[in-house]
Parts: structure tokens; C-alpha cells; sequence
């Protein structure tokens, strides 16, 4: 398979205008236009029945304790976790492009519905987890919201966005299922993928 996301060069800074936050000199932080990226893939194989859509960070501290913390710093060594910022199921097997901002367009405070979307079926994404605490923000986030780093990590964060073709009509997830379920749900019925790769930070001194 061949994926293209618009706008995201592979191994390239990812544009401002997918991003959940963007860098701001007075606050560290403010919130980005939170467009979801334009997908087109092409060469699908023989006997592929629905696609499905994953976009994660590997690269999230495994501990918050410094994130976003004056006077500290998220260390380079510190273990990171995966962190899922979009995921699309059961999107139909005739489809070949789901078009910018078609599955977000803006910061949703307190998230966005889960379930059936404008192409597939949305999951939760880790939004949901990281802003339970926020009284203004709290929420379940579901399909994609983009990339927020913490402005104070020492590393470069990458943005793995994905596609599979599946030889499935559909994987049966239902609620408000995670990437971890999409994962485990795709065994055994991945045809094909393809990935790009993006990067982003909010540490000035990475910029």
C-alpha cells in the first residue's frame, strides 16, 4: 500500500494547523486549529474489506510528574508509552481519502462523540486520559485530535499516522473502545499498510 498525508512530508515538522496545541511565547502553549490531515492511499490489495486508521506518539513520558511543569524538565532518558491521537475503524473498502478537517476541525473541550463518524467508526483516543483532572477539559475525546507535547520535554516527539487494509467488513468494536482494542482486533486480518511519519515539539529550544 501507498499512504499519503497532505500537508506532512515523512521525517518532517508537522504543520501547526493539525495540531491540538501550538507553541505560544507568553504561555507556553495555546490551542491549534486541531485539523485532522488529509489521507490518500492507493495499491490496495486483493480481497481488502474495510480499512482501519491509527495515529499514535511513542514517544509520551511514561511518568507525568515533570509534563508541562515550571522549573522542571521532562528527561530524555525517562521510559515513553504510546500514545493514540486517532483512530478511524471499519472505514468501507471503496474508500481512498478522508479529507482535511472531515474528522476534526478545531479543540473540542470536553471531546467529541465516539461511534460512528463522517468516514468509519471513531475510537477513543488518550486525550481522554490526560485531561480526566481538567474541570474546563475533561471529557471522552474521540477520533483524532492532534499533537501537544509537553513544552517542556527534552525530546522531539514522532507521529506515526497509519493505514491497514483488512480482510474484515468490520472489526466489531463497539462503546468506547482504545487503541489497544483496535490493535488486538486487527490480528490475524492485516492485508497490508503503510505509514508516515511526522514530527513535532513545543520546546523552543528543539523548534
Amino acid at each position: 500500500m501507498k499512504l499519503e498525508v497532505r500537508g506532512i512530508e515523512d521525517g518532517q515538522p508537522i504543520p501547526e494547523r493539525f495540531a491540538f496545541g501550538v507553541y505560544s511565547s507568553t504561555d507556553h502553549m495555546s490551542f491549534g486549529p486541531n485539523k485532522n490531515p488529509e489521507l490518500v492511499w492507493d495499491q490496495v490489495p486483493d480481497g481488502t474489506r474495510s480499512f482501519a486508521v491509527i495515529m499514535f506518539d511513542p514517544d509520551v513520558p511514561s511518568v507525568a510528574d515533570d509534563v508541562n511543569k515550571e522549573g522542571r524538565t521532562v528527561a530524555a532518558d525517562l521510559p515513553r508509552v504510546d500514545f493514540f491521537h486517532w483512530l478511524l475503524v471499519d472505514i468501507p473498502a471503496d474508500t481512498r481519502r478522508i479529507p482535511e478537517g472531515e474528522d476534526s476541525d478545531g479543540v473540542a473541550p470536553k471531546g467529541k462523540a465516539g461511534g460512528p463518524g463522517p468516514i468509519g467508526v471513531r475510537g477513543v483516543n488518550n486525550y481522554t486520559q490526560f485531561l480526566a483532572g481538567n474541570p474546563d477539559m475533561g471529557g471522552t475525546y474521540c477520533g483524532y485530535d492532534g499533537p501537544c507535547p509537553p513544552w517542556n520535554d527534552e525530546i522531539m516527539h514522532h507521529y506515526h499516522f497509519e493505514i491497514f487494509a483488512l480482510d474484515v467488513d468490520s472489526l466489531g468494536l463497539e462503546g468506547e473502545f482504545d487503541g489497544n482494542a483496535v490493535r488486538e482486533a486487527m490480528k490475524g486480518h492485516v492485508l497490508d499498510s503503510a505509514r508516515v511519519t511526522g514530527t513535532y515539539t513545543l520546546d523552543p529550544d528543539l523548534r
